[in-house]
Parts: C-alpha cells; structure tokens; sequence
C-alpha cells in the first residue's frame, strides 16, 4: 500500500522541521537510556529527512542506529542518492547491493530495489539491471529496460520472442519500450500482420484511441477496418446509424454486438429504438440476434424501464445466465410481476437459488401468491444468515434480529508470539510512528509466513493495534465472519458522541457508515479522491460545512477524525433529511451522488426492499445493503437486545 498524495504532503508538513533541524542543527539524539518514545519521535524526523535527501549516518546516534526501524532510513538515502546517481556511481550500487543482500525480501527492501533499477536503467548499467532483475515484481518501464539490456549486450537468444510478446500488450506502453520495438522492426520482426494483431488486441481491450495511432503504421486499406472498429467503441450510436444507412459497409458480428451492448449500456432507449433494423439487416443469426436482445434487456433493466421484461422473454436459454437472470427477475420486480420473478428464479442454478437474495424473494413471491407457508419457509430459512437479507426475512415475519455470535477464542500465547515476531514488531513501531502503510506492508509480510494454525490468532492483534481493516481482511481469509465484538469495534468513541450531538442521527448507523467506508482508517484515500473515516470528496465536504455552519475545512483537515467524522454525519443527515427519512435512498446517495439517486427514484412509491434490490450499481446496491446490517449489528452491542427491523418495510417514493 502507498501513502496518498494528500496524506503524504500533510504527513511531511508536520515532521519536516524537525527534519531539517536534524540536518543543520546536530540536536540531541537520545541515549541508550531514553524513551522508546524519544527514539520513535528522532526515527521519524531521521526518515523524512533521508527521504528529502538530508543528513547522514555520521550524525546518527547508537540508539537510533539499533533501532529496529533504522533500516527504513538506511535504505530512503540510498534511494535519494541513486536518484541523484552519474554513470560511474559505483559506491552507491555497491552499498544498494549489500543492504539488499542484508535484508533479502523483507518491505523496507522494495522501494529501494525498484529505485536501483530505475537508477542502473537510466545510466545503462545493463551487466548489473540483468542480474537483479526480478520479471515478477517489476513494472512495466523495468521489464522494457531488460530487453533493452539485452540487445545492449548482445543476449539474443530468444529475444524476439520476448520482445514480440511485449509488442502484443493489449494497452499502451511506456516510452522505454520503443528501443526494443526498434530492434525487432529493424530484425524485421514487426511486419504489418503483427501491428494489425496489436491494434486488434487493443480493440478487444477497449483501448479504441491508442489503437488509431498504432494503426497509422498500415496501408488505408488495412487500417480502414480497424478504425471502423474504433468508432464503434467510441461512437456506437453514429457508428450503427451508419451501418444501418449502408448495408454494404463490412463489420464482423463481434464487433457491432459490442457496439450495441455499449449503446444499450449508456442509452438503452436508442438502442432499442435501432434494435428492430439491426436485426433484419445486421444480426440475422439467431444466435446474435440472441446475444443483442440480452444486452439490450439488461441496459433496459439497468434504467427500470418497463420494457425490460418483454425483452427478456425473448433472449434465447442459452444467453440466460444466472447475472441475466438476476436482472429479469429484478425488472419483474420493479414491474410487480411476481409469476414473472418466480419463474426467473426456478431457472437460476441450484447455486445461486441458495444465495440469500434469492430465497428472501422466493419468499416475497410466495406471500404476494397467497402462499404464506411457503412464504414463512423461505423466510425462515434465512434466521440463521447474519445480512440483510436476514434482517427483512424477520421484519416480515413481525420477529426481532439478534446476529449469531461465533467466537474466536484467543490464544494468548500464539498471540504473544505473533507480536514478537520480527515483522510484527517491526509493523507495531511503524503504527506507533505513524506510518501505517508501511506497518501494513509489515504486516502483511509477516502474516504471509505464519503457520497456517497461527493465522486465525493474528485477527486478535490486529484489532488490539487498531488496525481495523487488517483484522476483517484477516479474518474474512480465515472464515471467520461472527465475532462481532472482535470485527465491529467502536474506536473514536468522542468524536463520533460529538457528530451525534450535532447532526442526531443514530450513533449505531454512523458507526455503520465509517465501517463500510474505511473500516475506521483515518488515512484512507478512494481512487476517486474521497478521503478519511467517512470518504468524503474535498468539494462535498466544504459544501456540507457551508450548509451546517463549520469551519471551512483544508484537504489535510479531512485526515482529521474529529472534522472527517462530523462532516460525514452531517452529510448522511443532510440526505436522510432531502430524501423524507427514506434511509436506503439517503444511504445510496451518500455512497453514489444526489444525481443518480435521481434518476432511480420512482414515480410511484414501491416497497423499499424493491427499490434497493434494483438499484443499478452493484457496489451502491451492495453498500445499502452492508450499511443497514452494520447498523442493525451496532445497536445490538449497544445493549444485547433483539432488533426490530419494521422500519425498513417502508417504501421509496419520488415525493414533491
């Protein structure tokens, strides 16, 4: 795991003083005798120094020098110093080699391997690039930089091979590539069949613009095809209109099917409104006039649109996988056709009819038949499930939820153990110094080499370390799923109490939120930009200050749990209030945006547990889901009681 843009300024901001003290100043490092906590505090103002290229070894004292911690400041200035390295740096290669040799495959070992041979391929050290070389845990600008050792050193054998297999990525590749794709162009190794390939391979990877260029190297008569095939990745609606307007125009099946599941993706009505002439003129085969009635149905389904389900009559068995099936029996419901769901989930694989869902709406279908005994069986079916599914069962059958609890036992032994481990010591002081990518790194090197007996025992460590995301991470690898005391802890306890004063939404359901959003991970960064306890978007989270009348935050601020968390419940309950209460709206919103909620609220009120189970986004549908069952789970260790879940039998409306 690497630090986050964000995270990492704000991190360097705080310690860089005492950095550059270190460097100029020669202050007081601690004895042998001082705090662990001096010595932490002298570490990492030492790291962050080595990583802007400051200090020495020289200035170092003993105690920090036999810290356990101390390799990680080794090994920042020799990457600093192979950054800054000429052609002949052979003192730095030379102390790179030992330290490597020293620590083998230890974390503290891989930045600096990657930074050495970043640094032997930008000065063409090529003898010593080839003899560290590692083809599993290098990059793609290392992997070309061997092959570019190679030719340099005359290793031929077997080359072109390697290079024309390199050629053939399905995705762009970097600039240190083009050498090697110059040799073999130069061996004649590239003729126009093999850049056809590569286009082609781009194509079925969707990389339609790159393609064009790798494309400009052929005739226009070889690159005309290719190009057609790139307009209907990027412009399928035009690109079939065009078709449909010259039945000449040569296209392969393939190609406009995938055309035609975009258009019907991203605008299903005009795909459907092309569907009949695609199939007289184009996908005359049964077989894919198949294929385009399912991707045109689901895009229907997707959109709730009441067509869907007509659609779906007429995909052929063959194309109707349980996914499709899901989504007809989903439409089926959005329609209130309840024979049409039963019937969609008799045809579902024995496998996936015993999934959750599944046998909940089985049940749904039977009540809404008349058929209570049935009805209550498959409800009940569901008591011992712990998920939501489980929760509405009961709310259905007017019975309480109380989660069943499985223990892990502890074993304090294996656990002392554990802990005193080398790698666990060493990713213990990194949380303690605050570095918590590198203590997961640690971690999860250490936990790869425990005995498999042991491994259940290291969910106990994590969660006492706080390292929350480990300890469910860990325990979901180990089948362990219902200590619920040991995998729904309750940490920031003040700033959480304080966000329920300010916003009263219920402390259980905002402890529900943080969990499902970061597994209570002050540091965690989304890919799209959301971050800290709640993931909240910079732009969100200064509107909802705005609105609430609170300190405008920075972005460093939202690494902040006292400000991340009460910006965060002040959001849920800024939703909770816009959507009327309707608690599965508000909780999709949170996780999908105000704009798409939009577009899935229904004009007329349906049962809530429909409208989640359509929701078109497998990880929103999913999050409402969790996010209810983590709130139900947190209020009941609030006191031990059975939950009523009543409450979620609402229904889900437009309104004004």
């Amino acid at each position: 795991m690497t630090w986050s843009a964000a995270r990492n300024a704000r991190w360097k901001r705080r310690t860089v003083w005492f950095a550059l003290l270190l460097a100029s100043r020669s202050i007081a490092q601690p004895a042998a005798g001082d705090t662990p906590e001096a010595i932490r505090a002298v570490f990492v103002g030492t790291y962050t120094a080595a990583q802007l290229g400051l200090g020495s070894s020289e200035s170092d004292s003993p105690a920090l020098q036999s810290y356990a911690l101390y390799p990680y400041v080794q090994a920042a200035r020799l990457a600093h110093a192979l950054q800054r390295a000429a052609a002949g740096a052979g003192e730095a290669d030379r102390l790179t080699e030992d330290f490597l040799g020293a620590h083998g495959r230890e974390p503290v070992t891989g930045p600096l391997r990657r930074a050495w041979l970043d640094s032997l391929a930008r000065r063409a050290q090529w003898a010593q690039l080839l003899d560290h070389y590692d083809a599993a845990s290098t990059s793609e600008t290392l992997a070309c930089a061997q092959l570019n050792a190679r030719i340099a050193l005359a290793q031929t054998s077997g080359l072109e091979a390697a290079i024309t297999e390199r050629w053939l990525a399905p995705y762009k590749l970097p600039s240190e590539c083009e050498p090697a794709f110059q040799w073999l162009r130069e061996h004649g190794g590239i003729d126009d069949a093999l850049v056809a390939e590569r286009a082609r391979r781009l194509l079925s990877n969707g990389q339609a613009s790159f393609a064009r260029v790798v494309a400009q190297r052929l005739p226009r008569a070889q690159a005309a095809p290719l190009n057609r095939w790139a307009d209907l990745i990027e412009k399928p609606r035009d690109s079939i209109d065009a078709l449909l307007a010259d039945p000449n125009a040569g296209v392969e099946s393939k190609q406009l099917l995938d055309a035609f599941a975009r258009l019907a993706r991203n605008a299903p009505r005009e795909a459907l409104a092309r569907f009949d002439a695609l199939r007289r003129t184009r996908l005359t085969t049964p077989e894919a006039a198949s294929k385009a009635t399912r991707a045109l149905a689901l895009g229907l389904a997707w959109d709730r649109d009441p067509e869907a389900l007509s659609i779906f009559a007429d995909v052929a068995s063959a194309d109707l996988d349980d996914d499709a099936l899901e989504w007809l029996v989903r439409a089926a419901l959005w329609k209130q056709d309840w024979n049409a769901a039963r019937s969609g989930m008799a045809v579902m694989s024995s496998a996936r009819q015993k999934d959750p869902a599944w046998r909940y709406w089985t049940g749904r279908a039977a009540e809404a038949g008349g058929e209570g005994a049935l009805a209550r069986e498959r409800y009940d079916s569901l008591a011992q499930d712990d998920n939501y599914y489980t929760a509405m069962a009961a709310a259905r059958l007017g019975k309480r939820v109380e989660p069943h609890v499985e223990r892990l036992p502890p074993d304090e032994e294996a656990i002392e153990r554990i802990a005193h481990a080398a790698p666990f010591l060493r990713a213990h002081e990194l949380l303690l110094c605050g570095l918590r990518p590198l203590a997961t790194l640690e971690w999860n090197a250490g936990y790869a080499a425990l005995e498999n007996a042991r491994k259940p025992q290291a969910v106990h460590l994590a969660a006492r370390w706080g390292l929350h995301d480990v300890a469910v991470a860990t325990a979901t690898s180990q089948g362990v799923f219902k200590d619920y005391a040991l995998l729904y802890p309750r940490p920031f306890r003040k700033e959480v109490a304080a966000a329920v004063g300010l916003t009263r939404i219920d402390e259980p359901l905002l402890y529900g939120v943080l969990r499902q959003e970061s597994l209570f991970r002050p540091d965690a960064t989304s890919l799209a930009g959301a971050v800290g306890l709640a993931q909240l978007g910079y732009s969100t989270a200064e509107l909802t200050a705005s609105r609430w009348q609170l300190p405008r935050p920075s972005r460093a601020d939202l690494y902040d749990p006292e400000t991340n968390i009460r910006l965060g419940a002040a959001r849920l309950a800024t939703l909770i209030e816009k959507y009327s209460g309707q608690l599965p709206v508000a909780l999709a919103a949170y996780n999908a945006g105000e704009s798409a909620v939009e577009r899935w609220l229904p004009e007329r009120a349906m049962d809530g547990d429909v409208w989640t189970e359509n929701i078109p986004y497998n990880e929103t549908r999913a999050y409402v889901r969790r996010v209810l069952w983590h709130s139900l789970v947190f209020g009941w260790m609030e006191d031990a009681h059975p939950k009523s879940t009543k409450s979620w039998l609402g229904s889900v409306s437009k309104g004004e």
